[in-house]
């Protein structure tokens, strides 16, 4: 089975704001997100798709996703090159 570990963005205030998660459906987890049925700081705002990577295991994916969480870094990259 194929997960994915993705980094949405909504920019609903002036500071664009970023969630990271996993999943093995990335059109219904975003769905998920969109209809305030995700996770609860997603709740209210409109969300788009940033960044996505496929991963052949959970395990794998759990891992990269706690790395992208953890990593500012990168995260704030990834949007400042999405808001371009």
């Amino acid at each position: 089975m194929k997960y994915f570990v993705y980094l949405i963005i909504s920019k609903n205030n002036q500071k664009p704001l970023s969630y990271v998660g996993y999943t093995n459906n990335l059109k219904k987890r975003l769905e998920e997100h969109n209809t305030s049925k995700g996770a609860k700081f997603t709740r209210g705002r409109k969300w788009i798709i940033a960044y996505s990577v496929i991963y052949n295991s959970k395990s794998k994916a759990m891992r990269e996703e706690y790395k992208l969480k953890k990593n500012y870094k990168l995260r704030n990259k990834i949007k400042s090159n999405f808001y371009k």
